[in-house]
C-alpha cells in the first residue's frame, strides 16, 4: 500500500495499533463483594429477558464476586410481579429490581395522581427503587402536549412519594454531552451518533444539556429525603467538576459510574481524586446487559490497577470513541465502598446482601 492508497482509507476502516509497550494485569476477581448497581435484566429493551439463561447468570456472578445486581426494568404491576417472581424472590439477596413509572400516564387528565398511586403500588408489590430514563425532559409530554421536565411543579408529590416510601431514585437524565453538541467535524461522538441518529438531541427540538441538568438539581435540591443515585457519573461524565459540586452540596446526591470507564479512565487523576473526596457516594455499576465476565473484568482493571493506555470496550473501533483508558489504582477501603457497601447502605433490599453471599478475593492492586 502506498501513500496515495493509505490517504484514501475510510474512518470506518482505521483500526490502528497501538506501539506501546505496557503492564497489563487482568483481574479475574474484584477485590472486595460487588453490587452492580445499574443493570438491565427485564424484559423493557427487546420483550425478552435481557439475561435469559439465569444458570450462567449467577456463576459469571460467582465467579466475579458480584454478591447482587440491580434490575431497572421492573415496570409496574404485571410485569414488575414477574420480575420480582424470575429474580429477588426466587434467589433472595442476589438481586433488587427497581420500578419503573408508565410514562404513558401523562396524556391522561390527572396523571400527577396516578403516577403516585402507580408509585405506592410498586412499594406494596416489593420493589426495591425505582428508574427514572431521560425520556422525561426530552419525549414526555402531558395532556395538553406540553414537554413535561422531571423538575415541573406537577411531580411534586412524586418526588415527596419517593422519600415517604423510602424508595431511592436513580435517574439518567441528559447526557452524553456530546449527544447535545452539533453534528459536525469537532462531534467526539460522530462516529456514534451516525450509527444512532436518533440519540442526538443537538436541535431545536430539545432543551439544552444545562436546562436538563438544572432540572435534576432543582428536584435534588427540593427532595433531601429522597436518595438519588445519578446515572452514568451524576449524568456528566464529562465534567467532573460539576459532579463534585453536586456531591459536595447535596448529601442525598450519589453517582454510579456505569458505562462511563470510556469518560472516566481519560481523566484518570481527576476520576481517583474526586472518589478519593466522596469515597462513600460513588456506586459500581456497569450497565452491561446480560451481565458477562469480560465486561465485569474490565471495569476490576480500571478500578484496581495503575495500568495504561488500554481498551475501555471489546469493539474495534469502541462504540463512544477513538480513546483508551488507564486503571485508577484506588485503595482497599475505597474499592470496598464503591464495589458494594454504599449500594448496600443506599439500597434498603440491599442491606444484607454482602453478608456472607460473596466471599473475600485474593486479587490485589496492581
Amino acid at each position: 500500500m502506498d501513500s496515495a492508497e493509505a490517504a484514501a482509507i475510510r474512518l470506518r476502516d482505521y483500526k490502528p495499533r497501538a506501539m506501546v509497550k505496557l503492564p497489563a494485569h487482568e483481574v479475574e476477581r474484584a477485590a472486595a463483594p460487588v453490587v452492580d448497581v445499574h443493570n438491565h435484566l427485564g424484559r423493557w429493551h427487546s420483550g425478552d429477558w435481557d439475561a435469559p439463561d439465569l444458570v450462567e447468570l449467577l456463576s459469571v456472578m460467582d465467579d466475579c464476586n458480584v454478591a447482587a445486581i440491580v434490575n431497572l426494568d421492573g415496570g409496574w404491576e404485571d410485569e414488575l410481579e414477574a420480575n420480582l417472581d424470575r429474580y429477588d424472590r426466587a434467589y433472595p439477596g442476589r438481586f433488587a429490581t427497581f420500578a419503573r413509572l408508565d410514562w404513558t400516564l401523562p396524556s391522561r387528565p390527572g396523571w400527577p395522581e396516578l403516577l403516585v398511586r402507580s408509585l405506592q403500588d410498586s412499594a406494596r408489590r416489593g420493589a426495591a427503587g425505582v428508574k427514572l430514563w431521560k425520556d422525561i425532559g426530552l419525549h414526555i409530554r402531558d395532556e395538553n402536549d406540553k414537554l413535561v421536565m422531571i423538575n415541573d411543579e406537577r411531580l411534586a408529590d412524586m418526588w415527596s412519594a419517593f422519600g415517604e416510601l423510602s424508595l431511592p431514585v436513580l435517574i439518567h437524565t441528559a447526557d452524553p454531552a456530546a449527544f447535545f453538541e452539533p453534528l459536525d467535524g469537532n462531534n467526539e461522538r460522530i462516529e456514534e451518533l451516525t450509527r444512532h441518529p436518533d440519540w442526538y438531541f443537538g436541535d431545536s427540538r430539545f432543551p439544552r444539556m444545562q436546562v436538563l441538568l438544572d432540572a435534576l438539581e432543582d428536584v435534588v435540591a427540593a427532595h433531601p429525603d429522597v436518595t438519588v443515585i445519578g446515572a452514568h457519573v451524576g449524568c456528566y461524565a464529562e465534567d467532573l467538576g460539576w459532579v463534585d459540586r453536586m456531591l459536595s452540596t447535596y448529601p442525598n446526591f450519589n453517582v454510579d459510574i456505569a458505562a462511563r470507564i470510556a469518560e472516566l479512565g481519560r481523566q484518570p487523576r481527576a476520576t481517583r481524586a474526586l472518589v478519593d473526596r466522596h469515597p462513600d457516594r460513588v456506586l459500581f455499576g456497569t450497565d452491561s446487559f446480560p451481565p458477562n465476565r469480560e465486561a465485569f473484568r474490565r471495569y476490576f482493571r480500571f478500578l484496581e490497577t495503575a495500568d495504561e493506555h488500554f481498551p475501555y470496550s471489546g469493539s474495534n473501533p469502541p462504540g463512544s470513541g477513538r480513546w483508551t483508558i488507564s486503571g485508577l489504582d484506588l485503595g482497599q477501603e475505597a474499592l470496598r465502598q464503591v464495589y458494594g457497601a454504599n449500594a448496600a447502605r443506599l439500597v434498603p433490599a440491599l442491606r444484607d446482601s454482602l453478608g456472607g453471599t460473596a466471599g473475600e478475593s485474593t486479587a490485589s492492586n496492581a
